[in-house]
């Protein structure tokens, strides 16, 4: 199964044809793809968990995690991270360390890596359990000044109705080629357990993005209708909608709810048999996902060749999604 250009219309590019696409290219330099963690919570000030604040540069979150797990002799299991952020790119995003054998970690030396802030807390920090990402882009293309008008436009529109929550194609590995490995987990081999959750993960996205993009061809992934699920914004939590009144409609309208799709698992009828199958045996419990990203604080700057956007995205949500409604991106 090939990974497919999923919503091929574009949400934020009129049809008419006053505004065709062009391209950017991003990353030229690490420092183009800024990404600042938000974590959402206090610390206790004491504990037996180090949490350091840390810039990256060119380095990959679990290399990061191994290096400190080294350096403060503690298992990698027992480092905790909310999320994995871009490689390519400055981030700077928390880790939790045991401070058992109480590391000076003024002493830590690894390239790329610089540790801004040291707090104690009582908890390993958990995968998601940060509260949102903020992006800061740089887009850059010839003649790029040019397309300003058209660039505030799309990104206008996007303010008004958020973009669809898409996984990024980088859920499914270079070329799509961890759709091969859901295959394999489909045809009941036995998978490392970090292949096997790859795989399905992979899966869900991809029936996930399949659904959404039906809903974005009919114009309806915006919309409630009447049977639909829907969620309350930044929340997880979920609600039938038997009936579409006016109040409801405004809040949809306003981004304060958004229609839902179901992440598949066992039980679930969408998508190839042989897939579902593995869910089932494997007992995947079925989840929801937003069909509707709400973009906050979106600001465009540009200027010359160069644009920069920023933009804060709650977790789980991807920044391509967002620049695909903006620009046909490239890396040099």
């Amino acid at each position: 199964m090939s990974l497919p250009n999923w919503a091929r219309a574009h949400v934020s590019v009129p049809t008419d044809g006053s505004a065709a696409r062009f391209s950017a290219r991003i990353r030229e330099r690490p420092e183009d793809f800024q990404v600042t963690e938000e974590l959402g919570y206090e610390f206790t000030s004491d504990g037996e968990h180090d949490f350091l604040w840390i810039e990256k540069t060119g380095a990959n979150t679990e290399w990061v995690s191994r290096q400190l797990a080294r350096f403060a002799a503690v298992p990698a299991r027992d480092v905790g991270y909310a999320g994995l952020k871009d490689r390519h790119a400055v981030t700077w995003q928390w880790f939790s360390v045991p401070r058992w054998h109480s590391p000076d970690w003024s002493l830590l030396d690894v390239e790329g890596v610089q540790i801004r802030d040291v707090q104690r807390h009582h908890k390993k920090l958990r995968r998601g359990a940060h509260r949102a990402n903020h992006f800061r882009i740089v887009l850059r293309g010839d003649g790029l000044a040019e397309h300003a008008s058209v660039l505030e436009q799309r990104v206008q529109v996007i303010r008004e109705q958020g973009v669809p929550n898409y996984f990024g194609e980088q859920r499914f590995g270079r070329a799509g080629n961890n759709l091969e490995l859901a295959d394999v987990f489909a045809s009941g081999k036995r998978l490392p357990r970090h292949k096997r959750s790859i795989a399905i993960s992979t899966i869900r996205s991809f029936l996930f993005n399949e659904y959404l993009s039906a809903r974005v061809e009919d114009a309806t992934w915006t919309r409630l209708s009447a049977g639909d699920k829907a969620n309350l914004d930044g929340t997880g939590s979920v609600f039938d909608v038997e009936q579409v009144d006016a109040a409801l409609t405004r809040r949809c309208r306003e981004m304060d709810v958004h229609p839902i799709g179901e992440l598949v698992g066992d039980g679930s009828t969408f998508g190839p048999d042989d897939w579902l199958a593995a869910l089932a045996r494997a007992r995947v419990a079925p989840g929801t996902r937003s069909l509707r990203l709400r973009v906050a604080d979106l600001e465009l700057v540009t200027a010359d060749d160069e644009a920069v956007l920023s933009f804060k995205l709650t977790r789980g949500a991807f920044a391509t999604s967002v620049l695909r409604e903006i620009v046909a991106t490239s890396t040099s």
